[in-house]
């Protein structure tokens, strides 16, 4: 037996730890400081690694602290390294949970529309529930399997939230919310064979989630990004966030301004909403191409970025816009085109070439062309650099060459 009972109890039905009790054993002294020791190594050591601590603790304890470290290195990326290495996980839960940038932004939301006590429904790991927590908000954090909300409830006491967390092991569908001010569901969207894309088939399905906001006087659902805008109800403003660059999700807001579409970006946290503006007309490709965010694309805003620069599409199914003028804009990545012409290998290969182009980004929409395989044809050799856009301008497949507008 070693100290602070660090060797779990076993299942008093097959006489083996559970996961609960294996991971309890990470909470005690030995386990803290088995993770400490691992903060900083390196999983291409591992096996010696467990060889030598296997020496002077329990096998399933090492097992443990060593997939747990390595959790810890995989959720920085989404927690930062401070949290990330003071919070617990699962291989699901580093996963599926919110990025913290992200669930910062929403619980900053949630603070401003005046909620105080919120229920976060299948809350995971806890991460929303940390954001809302920081924010103010009282959590009611309800998920249930026993494993994830044994890992919630020690995130809260890591991070000294508990007093503002509460997490209850239970069926969402059996949850009451009267009381609240506001609810948020974030429903699995993965199950055996990958990532779902049928909203009826996420747990608890979204007919469900649905109407369960409608119940509290604000409500937050978490969908996919990609969800058909058909299937968003009418009294849900939709929302979609990038952080990055990169779309992170989309979410269903009850409460708030119901048929609103959004498109924010993150960090810097700037929002469009859509204005209900017709498509644009196409235009001729003309000095500067202008590349809408993902967040933009997603909510169908791209009408809303032509008309802020003055522009129209090179191709009615392409979400590229161009203009003749320069009107830098935080929703979209501005390049000057220097070169439009018909796709053609042997012609962009004798350009790079005559240029002294050793540096490419490759982007493509609405072309067939791999960027990686065009990148190893071009054989690129030399000091400048340039940006190819790989795309279709008035039915047209067309390469564009040209740089970005520095901010």
């Amino acid at each position: 037996m070693h100290e602070n009972g660090a060797v779990p109890a076993p299942n008093a039905d097959t006489g083996a730890p559970t996961a609960v009790d294996t991971f309890a054993a990470l909470l005690t002294d030995e386990g803290r400081r088995l993770l400490e020791e691992l903060r900083d190594h390196d999983p291409a050591r591992e096996l010696a690694v467990a060889t030598r601590l296997r020496r002077d603790h329990p096998a399933e304890l090492v097992s443990a602290a060593l997939g747990q470290a390595r959790l810890r290195q995989r959720a920085v990326a989404k927690f930062g390294t401070e949290d990330a290495y003071r919070m617990y996980f699962t291989p699901n839960g580093v996963e599926q949970a919110t990025r913290a940038s992200v669930a910062a932004y929403r619980a900053r939301r949630f603070a401003d529309l005046g909620v105080r006590r919120l229920a976060d429904l299948c809350c995971g790991i806890g991460g929303d529930a940390i954001a809302l927590a920081r924010a103010g908000v009282s959590v009611l954090a309800v998920d249930r399997d026993p494993l994830t909300c044994a890992v919630a409830r020690a995130n809260a006491a890591a991070l000294d939230l508990s007093d503002l967390i509460e997490v209850r092991c239970a069926d969402v569908t059996e949850v009451g919310v009267s009381g609240y001010d506001a609810v948020f569901v974030d429903p699995a969207r993965r199950g055996g064979r990958g990532r779902i894309f049928d909203p009826e088939a996420y747990s608890p399905p979204l007919s469900w989630a649905v109407e369960a906001a409608r119940t509290a006087p604000h409500a937050a659902l978490k969908i996919a990004p990609g969800v058909p805008h058909e299937a968003i109800p009418e009294d849900a403003e939709a929302e979609w966030i990038s952080d990055g660059g990169d779309v992170k999700e989309a979410v269903l807001w009850f409460g708030t301004t119901p048929g609103a579409r959004r498109a924010t970006l993150l960090p810097a946290g700037t929002t469009l909403t859509g204005t209900g503006l017709p498509d644009p007309a196409v235009h001729p490709v003309g000095r500067y191409l202008y590349e809408p965010d993902g967040a933009v694309i997603r909510a169908h805003l791209v009408a809303d970025v032509a008309a802020e620069v003055s522009g129209g599409l090179i191709d009615e199914t392409i979400a590229y816009v161009t203009s003749d003028e320069l009107h830098p804009t935080p929703y979209a990545s501005a390049y000057e085109i220097t070169d439009v012409l018909p796709f053609n290998l042997k012609k962009l290969k004798a350009l790079v070439r005559e240029r002294g182009i050793g540096v490419v980004v490759i982007k493509k929409r609405g072309s067939a062309v791999e960027p990686e395989e065009l990148r190893k044809k071009l054989k690129l050799e030399g000091v400048n650099s340039c940006v190819i856009v790989l795309t279709r301008v008035a039915g047209a497949p067309t390469m564009l060459l040209g740089q970005p507008v520095q901010a």
